[in-house]
């Protein structure tokens, strides 16, 4: 992958096509990413400002996504899980309504900064399924890449759960609000496709 910087991930964005209020609200928002996810690692050891690009492409790529703030979002929609700390610093930079947004796509134990204990999966799950339809896509184009990505995850334990949760409560989640919008009915195939695999993969 190529190194994240901020002209990739103005490429990336395909910020370009964009009104050009729009652009420079996206080079705030990628300065922001960098800065943000810079020093973190995913699980499988890669930087971690790869998995919320490669969220940026499903969503343009194969959920048809064109809404510069939706990208944004998709962007920065691990912001807070990474640093909660850096809420100031969006709301500063992006507005009230946009951190307030992330707040609502991140788990209440990181908002927290505290491990997570009985009952945080539940509440995690009841506020998933309560957000409104721009923000459940990037959650499930999130949900995509974490399961193409489980492949490179030597957490097996993790993989186990990713996959759990994918067959009680992403796919039946996605199942409900396809109908919502074209975006979220692409989604579910997504997801669907993914469920296939996984059951292929774990079949003796």
């Amino acid at each position: 992958m190529a190194v994240a910087n901020l002209p990739h991930i103005l490429t990336t964005l395909a910020t370009s096509t964009w009104a050009v209020g729009d652009r420079s609200r996206a080079r705030v928002a990628a300065g922001l990413a960098l800065a943000i996810y810079a020093g973190h690692t995913r699980d499988q050891g890669t930087p971690y400002v790869q998995h919320p690009l490669a969220v940026v492409t499903v969503l343009r790529s194969e959920l048809g996504v064109t809404q510069p703030e939706t990208l944004l979002l998709g962007l920065l929609h691990d912001a807070l899980e990474v640093d909660p700390g850096s809420e100031a610093l969006v709301t500063h930079q992006l507005g009230a309504p946009f951190a307030e947004r992330l707040r609502a796509m991140t788990p209440d134990h990181r908002l927290e900064r505290r491990p997570k204990v009985p009952g945080d999966e539940n509440r995690w799950r009841v506020k998933t399924a309560a957000l409104p339809a721009e923000e459940l896509l990037i959650r499930l184009a999130d949900r995509i890449h974490n399961l193409r990505d489980l492949a490179a995850s030597p957490n097996h334990e993790r993989r186990r759960k990713f996959v759990r949760n994918l067959t009680d409560f992403h796919l039946p989640l996605a199942a409900a609000a396809r109908r919502l919008s074209p975006h979220l009915e692409a989604a579910h195939t997504l997801l669907n496709a993914e469920y296939i695999h996984h059951q292929q993969e774990i079949r003796p």
